[in-house]
């Protein structure tokens, strides 16, 4: 089999174990112990969703319901087809519940349009229904017909079947008491899979939008072919498409609306706003348990988003949130003591589900003893080790400006009156971007973030700056924001910052490499910001080649211990391919550039006393 068909084969399976279950069983054994039936549900609209319910053949007690909600499939399909697991872990089979899975809108079995991301109602543009009316309907219907239901109704969902969980939260039904948005798509344009600060994630769109994305006629049982590739080296793959243009040209052909949809909205307009979930995430009744991970290149963005916003808006709200050393999905499956290089020293992942995820459920589901779980649980990447916080980000960190100096170097102190005028510069080439990963890949591979970054720190087109070793133990905790002082000869340009965890010489065991590793460079955080959008997201503007501008944005949270002998690094780049599709570095439509229109540019980057580029860290004291 080619590389890019197991590549492809790789991403369906991935898109999967977010929707199904996750331990591993004989479908005998779920047979033995529930009944399976399918239903078509109807909604307000009179449009019919394909419903499959799991109710225990025990029936010497009522049971809780647990719903989650997919556009990628309830199979097996057919009343005597029964899966392999039930439920977000092996714990919640054994002990007992109404399973229930449902074909969303328009997908697989079910009938009506489906939307991406679909719009609320009352916004522009939005039809009748939405995801929270046709959750509100579907336990309407459920805990009146479903027999020896206890009325009690949670709910789940990592990815997609996220952002439906954090859908229900909206106007819930008064059944419905406990919900776990996982990883949940939260922004198409602000994060997660499809833009960061508006730039577009090409391997992950083009992954998605080729496979699961295309608009498929309903009903139907059959799943999307992997795509072939015809390579393993998706950094070849795309350099050679060319502009953005020729991905529907040349492979989509108007299969995936969508993608088209994207392409004709290149800032944040009424477009993308309709489709934030942000906004609505007001009066929550239900308990919530938002779930991410720190290594999710999808969608720790719409965990910290959604989370934040209840916090926010809801404050009376029982809101807690758990991040763990994971990439998209890892807690649901397998030990999680591990991810690419790197050692968490515990097996976090199965800690979440059996220490967290199951007395959640059940303490809201099963009874009224409700679960003493902290605001926010946190595992501490450096140090390995859980930490919980009354509130996030922790009240007690403050902000640590980390400056570039001259010479490659970082400190917490600023420039000096001498250093005035100082720059750093490199020319950026779109015909040759900086990779994101030293090996090959047609994706976005879920580990890419636990990769060593010295592959990138030797090229001439991305900056250094490195501190002196620790001489203690520093901790971040929140969000990191990069504040650059910039000029380019070109009209654009994207920034990229990576701060970086730069091992010593020699690793030791109890740290969290693999134990061969030596000047290991761990990535913390990465990000992009398109430079366009440095003042407005709506309304972008050219950059004057040559005239130094301010280009502030958050990063994603962490939580990291950078420890006593190792170096802070910050890498700073202006491509980052194929994860972030090439930015011209002239001022047109990107999305519909020409060839003539990608040109080498020269960057600077200001760390003087009148213009000093820093990071803006959130350290916790010691």
């Amino acid at each position: 089999m080619r590389p890019s068909r197991i590549a492809g084969l790789l991403r369906v399976l991935s898109i999967a174990a977010c929707a199904a279950p996750a331990a591993a069983q004989d479908s005998s054994l779920v047979e033995a112990r529930y009944v399976k039936a399918e239903y078509r549900v109807p909604m307000r609209d009179g449009k019919r969703l394909f419903t499959v319910v799991y109710v225990p053949r025990d029936s010497s007690r009522r049971y809780a319901i647990m719903l989650t909600r997919t556009p990628y499939g309830v199979g097996p399909y057919g009343p005597a087809a029964y899966p392999r697991t039930l439920g977000p872990s092996a714990r919640f089979a054994d002990d007992g519940f109404i399973f229930v899975y449902q074909d969303v809108r328009g997908r697989f079995m079910s009938e009506g349009d489906f939307v991406h991301m679909t719009p609320w109602k009352g916004t522009a543009g939005a039809a009748s229904t939405d995801e929270s009316t046709d959750t509100y309907d579907t336990i309407d219907w459920l805990v009146s017909r479903i027999r020896r239901n206890n009325g009690r109704v949670g709910m789940w969902g990592i990815s997609y079947p996220g952002f439906f969980a954090a859908a229900a939260l909206v106007n819930a039904h008064p059944a419905l008491k406990a919900v776990s948005p996982q990883a949940p798509q939260a922004d198409w344009f602000m994060g997660d899979d499809v833009h960061h600060h508006g730039a577009f994630l090409l391997a992950s769109a083009f992954n998605f939008f080729v496979t699961s994305g295309l608009a498929r006629p309903v009903p139907t049982t059959a799943r999307p072919r992997p795509f072939d590739f015809g390579t393993d080296d998706g950094y070849a793959f795309f350099l050679a498409m060319g502009p953005l243009s020729n991905a529907d040209r040349l492979y989509l052909k108007g299969a995936a609306p969508f993608w088209n949809d994207m392409m004709a909205h290149g800032t944040y307009d009424a477009f993308w706003e309709a489709r934030r979930v942000a906004p609505h995430l007001k009066n929550v009744t239900p308990a919530v348990l938002t779930v991410g991970g720190w290594y999710d290149a999808n969608n720790l963005h719409g965990a910290v988003l959604v989370h934040a916003s209840i916090a926010r808006q809801s404050p009376a709200t029982a809101n807690r949130i758990v991040v763990g050393p994971w990439s998209h999905g890892q807690w649901s499956r397998g030990p999680g003591d591990a991810l690419g290089e790197l050692r968490f020293a515990s097996k976090t992942a199965e800690f979440f589900r059996d220490s967290i995820q199951f007395p959640f459920f059940t303490s809201y589901l099963a009874n009224d003893a409700h679960l003493a779980l902290a605001h926010a649980t946190k595992f501490e990447t450096g140090s390995n080790r859980w930490r919980t916080f009354d509130s996030w980000p922790p009240k007690s960190a403050a902000a640590r400006s980390l400056y570039l100096h001259a010479g490659g170097t970082l400190s917490f102190a600023p420039p000096s009156a001498a250093e005035r005028g100082a720059y750093d510069e490199y020319i950026s080439d779109p015909a040759q971007p900086v990779p994101f990963l030293a090996t090959r890949s047609t994706g976005m591979r879920p580990d890419y973030m636990a990769h060593d970054q010295r592959f990138a720190a030797s090229r001439p087109d991305v900056l250094v700056y490195m501190s002196e070793p620790l001489t203690e133990d520093v901790t971040i905790a929140g969000s990191v924001r990069p504040n650059l002082f910039v000029s380019t000869s070109g009209t654009d340009s994207d920034w990229i910052v990576k701060l970086i965890d730069a091992y010593p010489d020699t690793v030791s065991h109890a740290e969290s490499t693999a134990a061969a590793a030596r000047d290991f460079q761990e990535l913390v955080r990465g990000d992009v910001m398109r430079g366009r959008f440095r003042n407005s997201y709506a309304r972008p503007e050219p950059f004057v080649p040559g005239k130094v501008a301010k280009v502030p944005f958050e990063m994603d949270d962490v939580l990291h211990t950078f420890k006593k002998g190792h170096r802070i690094m910050v890498q700073i780049q202006s491509s980052w391919f194929p994860l972030v599709d090439r930015n011209p570095q002239t001022f047109v439509d990107i999305y519909h550039a020409a060839p003539a229109d990608f040109q080498k540019a020269t960057q600077r980057v200001y760390h003087s006393s009148t213009q000093p580029s820093h990071l803006e860290l959130p350290v916790l004291p010691k």
